[in-house]
């Protein structure tokens, strides 16, 4: 087997077990096992646990990000821009309902705090879309006079808590439900 798909085994592991049973009751010996490989096959690729939860969280960033960027129109009124990207990422999550869970959990834990005090900071090197949109749309003007993290959160969080609705089932996004949902999302951002 090759190296490449013996990482992509432990990533896909990791990711499932990780998502389902939570950062803290998953240990290294568990995620060999549902990858099929030894223990110390995955230190050949992590230097431990703590590493193989950032990367994936990486991993699963850049797939988003490379989702949101396929057809995204560069030009244009930046209200189509938003609404393209917001509905790109809420698409995105619910139709991977197992990287919504791993993202989500991330996101809310000490990792995912550091990672986004960093991004905010403008330390960690990501190549966000979204927040350039934003320092676009408060240099002409469009929306609140409220920092880039406010922003931010006014238009993202409410994907995220629709995204969980949607998975456990306690309403169907379909096409109209997300259109009307990303421009509420715009509603609460612009001027």
């Amino acid at each position: 087997m090759k190296s490449f798909d013996k990482r992509t085994k432990i990533m896909t592991a990791a990711v499932e077990l990780l998502a389902e049973k939570g950062f803290h009751r998953v240990a290294m010996p568990m995620i060999a096992a549902k990858a099929n490989v030894a223990v110390g096959t995955i230190y050949l690729y992590f230097a431990g646990k703590d590493e193989l939860i950032i990367k994936l969280f990486q991993e699963l960033e850049n797939k988003i990000a490379a989702t949101i960027r396929e057809g995204f129109p560069i030009e244009g009124p930046i209200r189509e821009r938003f609404l393209y990207l917001t509905g790109k990422i809420l698409r995105f999550l619910i139709d991977n309902p197992l990287h919504f869970r791993y993202i989500e959990q991330f996101m809310n834990s000490p990792y995912g705090i550091s990672r986004r005090r960093d991004k905010f900071l403008d330390k960690t090197g990501h190549d966000d879309i979204l927040i350039p949109l934003f320092e676009e749309a408060i240099a002409e003007h469009i929306v609140k006079d409220i920092p880039i993290i406010g922003l931010f959160s006014l238009a993202v969080a409410p994907l995220i808590f629709l995204a969980r609705d949607h998975i456990l089932g306690f309403l169907t996004l379909d096409e109209a439900l997300i259109q009307q949902t990303t421009e509420a999302c715009w509603d609460a951002v612009k001027r």
